[in-house]
């Protein structure tokens, strides 16, 4: 699932740069499996369309559907979902606050209701839920270890003055989850999101953990992220054995025109079906972070995806996607009928 950006959004002159972004991890996610794009209104529909077929994505693999957005950012206002004891998948609709109240986020919070309303996903799998989560601030390795931070999950711009161990009861209760892993350091210098953990460090198997690292001392990242590679480097696997650990590097400082420093990271790479994307910064730490994971999955096929535009509102692919297990959605065909289909909703 895609949420594409539009004129009303925070783009501004920015938005060509990002929309050719999306167009390219619209074509790499394409590859591998379906793809939900959701688009703003009719006008956006029509051109994120025309501009995905000339791209030569197929038809097959496409549902376009409008829905009202503020913004792009698919990981933190998209479902999270679960799976039930007899197979069938639910979608979690948890309450989207736009990351503590920074931003806009009325609109966002309502795309996934607006996609059940309009049949894009079925009825029986939804679920929503009045508690602040962001797909962003959390990772699992799929087999019931949760890993977050702390300086977001216990921020009061969430869920006010909750506790630790009641932000994770919480957590392993709704998700099904059996522990979670706490990361009280870590920080990407330009993330607004209070410290996802999705800029910082990502599981790439219920075995191996893939991290941030600063290897300049005189960075003000690399005592936070020494303390985070500490933790991780103390923290054992349910069958109580060391993580394995894959250090992904830092590209070269990236800067916007008013000199703040944007948070690009290589740990915002995304899964996709017998792939896995990782942001590109136009950076020779490209490669490396590729090379990297690809050695950690070689049983996937690993792509760099150009990201630099996106850096510039805070945030990278992973966080402008969302997966949606098979079942949940309407079968892809034409997206001109499959926006028929499904009408629209403001």
């Amino acid at each position: 699932m895609l949420t594409w950006p539009h004129a009303n959004s925070d783009w501004g002159k920015d938005l060509p740069e990002v929309e050719d972004c999306f167009e390219r991890l619209a074509v790499s996610a394409a590859q591998f499996e379906p793809l939900i794009v959701v688009c703003n209104d009719q006008h956006t529909l029509a051109r994120v369309n025309d501009r995905l077929l000339g791209a030569g994505v197929d038809p097959q693999q496409l549902v376009l559907v409008e829905a009202r957005s503020n913004d792009v950012w698919a990981r933190d206002h998209g479902p999270l979902t679960t799976i039930n004891p007899d197979g069938t998948a639910q979608l979690l609709d948890f309450h989207f606050n736009g990351w503590g109240g920074r931003h806009a986020s009325d609109a966002d919070d309502r795309i996934v209701r607006t996609l059940t309303e309009q049949g894009v996903i079925g009825a029986q799998t939804y679920r929503r839920i009045e508690w602040v989560l962001e797909g962003g601030s959390i990772d699992c390795d799929g087999a019931g270890t949760l890993l977050t931070t702390s300086s977001c999950l216990l921020n009061p711009n969430r869920n006010g003055e909750a506790s630790r161990e009641q932000v994770e009861a919480k957590l392993t209760k709704r998700l099904g989850g059996h522990r979670v892993i706490w990361l009280d350091d870590g920080w990407l210098a330009g993330d607004d999101t209070d410290g996802h953990v999705d800029m910082l460090a990502r599981f790439i198997d219920n075995e191996t953990i893939a991290h941030v690292v600063c290897e300049d001392p005189q960075d003000p990242h690399y005592e936070p992220l020494q303390r985070m590679r500490e933790t991780l480097q103390q923290t054992l696997t349910m069958n109580g054995e060391p993580y394995s650990l894959i250090e992904l590097p830092m590209p070269a400082p990236i800067y916007d025109e008013q000199g703040h420093r944007l948070p690009a990271t290589y740990a915002n790479f995304t899964f996709v079906n017998g792939g896995l994307l990782v942001p590109g910064y136009a950076d020779r730490a490209d490669s490396i972070a590729v090379e990297r994971l690809a050695a950690a999955r070689p049983d996937r096929q690993v792509l760099s995806v150009p990201a630099k535009p996106l850096i510039r509102q805070g945030g990278s692919i992973h966080c402008a996607t969302m997966q949606l297990p098979r079942g949940v959605y309407v079968a892809c065909g034409s997206p001109q009928a499959n926006a028929e289909k499904v009408g629209s909703l403001s």
